[in-house]
């Protein structure tokens, strides 16, 4: 196995890794109820740990590296972790997925360690909105940490907005402003349910043309490439825009056929697919190398064939798959 591809052709470059589960917020998409993200006595996989698997995963053609949570910033060796990650030979893509809470004191000392670009989780522009998603932040200190990530070049930023009908689907506009004056890549994602948990998810679903039609009212949408091997999204850039619009609909226009990434969560299981349960725990693995590719081999043969995904979003979200603050996005 020279490299990671799949029974169905798909080629495996991207390793997506959950650093901690914790998190300080409880958005309620991906807690639903009063659940909280501030979990203590987690055991998640130490540096040496995650240094190991990153160096096999290199060894077979893994070249980018995310790193998400829960919140990864309240991870406290972080800084230390995507140093020892940045000089994996064979990884030249290192970013990471955050809210932004912590942004403002941890960007530079992030892009001095190796880190090279940020995805921001941001569903608002307007304070109370935001707090309301989020159950508690504070729109003004993400726009800060914004701000500190830019002036210490982790450029250009990602800012994924997660569509939520009668929530802030009345933004949408303002969102896509954004890239006219500054070189942002605004994410628009469709609402998806991860858990089974019922019908309750369709009251704020709304379908990814309704977004387009929104914003192509700003002027004429060009269609742009993404970056290679750059995930699901459809690029697009308004007239006279320094940064794009992206569009990710895992919904009305699945993109499972052209998967390239496996998950590995905190506490060290490998996923295949968001939509499996299937799962390889890697701890046991982790003095033996070859036992960790051939997991990756095995994890491979579990990836479904992107047919068997078109069908009905609730069926595909099984009840015994974890919520995302499990899995990591």
């Amino acid at each position: 196995m020279s490299e990671l591809v799949d029974a169905h052709g798909r080629r495996i470059t991207y390793l997506r890794i959950s650093v901690t589960e914790r998190c300080n917020l409880s958005c309620f998409y991906c807690t639903p109820g009063a659940e909280s993200c501030n979990r203590s006595g987690e055991e998640v996989l130490s540096i040496s740990e995650l240094l190991c698997i990153a160096k096999v995963a290199a060894g077979y053609g893994i070249s980018k590296i995310r790193l998400t949570g829960g919140e990864p910033l309240l991870r406290p060796d972080l800084v230390e972790l995507v140093r020892r990650l940045s000089q994996v030979p064979g990884i030249n893509d290192l970013s990471l997925t955050t809210n932004g809470m912590l942004l403002d004191k941890l960007a530079q000392p992030l892009a001095q360690a190796g880190l090279q670009r940020l995805n921001i989780s941001l569903d608002s522009l307007v304070p109370g909105n935001f707090n309301s998603i989020t159950r508690g932040g504070t729109l003004e200190r993400v726009l800060q940490g914004v701000r500190v990530a830019r002036r210490s070049g982790l450029t250009p930023i990602k800012m994924n907005v997660v569509l939520l009908k009668g929530i802030n689907d009345g933004e949408i506009a303002d969102f896509a402003r954004l890239t006219l004056a500054e070189d942002y890549h605004v994410r628009f994602i469709e609402y998806m349910p991860m858990t089974g948990d019922g019908d309750s998810w369709r009251e704020h679903y709304l379908p990814l043309e309704a977004a387009m039609a929104i914003c192509s009212r700003l002027g004429k949408l060009f269609k742009v490439p993404g970056p290679l091997n750059g995930g699901p999204a459809r690029y697009f850039r308004l007239e006279g825009g320094r940064g794009n619009i992206g569009f990710i609909s895992p919904l009305s226009r699945h993109f499972c056929g052209e998967c390239n990434r496996l998950r590995i969560t905190a506490q060290g299981k490998l996923l295949a697919c968001l939509f499996r349960e299937h799962e390889i725990d890697l701890r046991p693995l982790l003095k033996a190398p070859a036992a960790i590719a051939e997991a990756f081999a095995r994890a491979l043969a579990a990836k479904p064939d992107p047919a068997s995904l078109a069908e009905d979003p609730l069926t595909r979200c099984r009840p015994g798959v974890p919520g995302m603050v499990a899995i990591g996005g």
